[in-house]
């Protein structure tokens, strides 16, 4: 194996790395399915890099134990997914265990001289911590700010769990030899809470890559009387405001009378059931389609046939300060969005998008509806919103920005 430090340039500025492995962790989805470490994984692998990544198991589709995809090597382990404080406990600490044996089967096989951990749990610095004495370096990858998560999660705030969050998030950033966050907002958090200089935090956003997000021809065959389909796509967990989004499809075609749209949620999640429940009671059932977990060309046919894609986060301390990747691939296939007034939201989307009232359902219908009787406005949102993307919010500019931390933590 050649030294960590064979690196060189490449046309364009890139670095170029022989031979050199690295460890990604992530706990929260399978891969590739995790859009933002499959992107991640794959800028690596291009820029030389021999690429593992530990992940979870998917529920239907990516549940092979081992498979190699696109020249990276993933291993998977199963997982519980919880729904109160003692369960996820549970799920963390089984989840962490089999982390541990990956790990330590992937170092045996590839000598690693980085771990990347990806959170929330922030709890992946514990096994950067045993392999520091090989001389392997920490990135910690700052998904989400996991003390808001778990008081939005939970809906309440618990002093104990907020400390003892707080501990390990900050341990995290004590344990990296970089750290790389999503936006601005988390670089200030990274400086100010955990004590990084702003020289070791790098923002790699989570832009979309247009090489792989390409338009998929549109269907025509929508059920008599459809007209206009809104899409969401992501993750269904109790912070991402679906229940609220439900509320706003009851009051369009409830309310409003409008039988001409259909709402497609594609995704799964820990509050699926819920929402079905929900949706069968307030006999919606015509209007809302739940696709489950999709494929990677499953989620472009959708978002190549909306009309309208929506965010309905809701605003909480970690939502105000979070990018949610959703918005950018709603804006790379030129559709107009729709979310809450928030402060990550607005820098997104910027004028692609539409501005409801924080966590009000009924103004978040209003903009939908808004949307859905002007097509100018929609294809002028749509267009702006695919420019931002094209002329700065992509992937090739953000990847420089992950290999660029890479490097330092290399050298570190």
């Amino acid at each position: 194996m050649v030294s960590m430090d064979s690196v060189g340039r490449q046309p364009g500025g890139i670095t170029k790395v022989q031979t050199t492995s690295v460890c990604i962790v992530v706990e929260n989805l399978p891969v590739p399915l995790d859009r933002r470490v499959w992107s991640e994984a794959r800028a690596l692998r291009d820029a030389g890099y021999v690429v593992s990544v530990i992940c979870p198991r998917g529920k239907t589709a990516h549940t092979a134990s081992y498979e190699m995809l696109e020249g990276v090597h993933i291993y998977r382990h199963r997982s519980w997914d919880a729904s109160s404080m003692v369960g996820y406990l549970l799920e963390y600490g089984m989840a962490l265990a089999a982390e541990l044996y990956l790990v330590l089967k992937v170092f045996s096989r590839t000598r690693f001289r980085i771990l990347q951990g990806c959170n929330p749990p922030d709890t992946i610095f514990l096994l950067a911590l045993l392999l520091r004495p090989f001389g392997v370096r920490f990135i910690f990858d700052h998904h989400d700010l996991a003390p808001e998560l778990l008081e939005a999660k939970f809906r309440r705030h618990s002093p104990l769990l907020a400390s003892l969050t707080r501990f390990v998030e900050k341990c995290s950033f004590r344990a990296a030899s970089v750290s790389i966050a999503t936006n601005e907002s988390f670089k200030e958090i990274a400086v100010l809470r955990g004590g990084k200089i702003p020289e070791r935090v790098f923002v790699v956003r989570n832009c979309p890559d247009l090489k792989r997000l390409r338009p998929a021809p549109a269907r025509t065959n929508l059920s008599p009387g459809v007209q206009l389909q809104v899409v969401y796509v992501g993750f269904m967990g109790r912070q991402d405001g679906l229940d609220i989004l439900l509320e706003s499809v009851e009051h369009i075609v409830t309310h409003e009378g409008r039988q001409d749209v259909r709402f497609i949620l594609v995704g799964g999640g820990t509050v699926l059931p819920e929402l079905r429940s929900i949706v069968a009671e307030k006999n919606l059932d015509p209007f809302v389609t739940f696709t489950g977990q999709v494929t990677h060309d499953e989620v472009v046919d959708y978002l190549s046939n909306a009309d309208i894609g929506v965010s309905p986060d809701p605003k909480t301390s970690m939502n105000d300060n979070s990018t949610m990747i959703k918005i950018f691939e709603y804006m790379a296939f030129g559709l107009p969005v729709v979310l809450f007034d928030l402060k990550e939201g607005r820098r997104s989307a910027g004028s692609a998008a539409l501005y409801a009232q924080p966590n009000d359902p009924v103004d978040f219908a209003n903009q939908i509806i808004r949307l859905l009787d002007s097509r100018e406005l929609r294809e002028t949102l749509g267009s702006c919103g695919r420019k931002r993307i094209e002329e700065s919010l992509n992937w090739e500019n953000e990847k420089a920005v992950l290999l660029e931390a890479y490097s330092t933590a290399l050298q570190a």
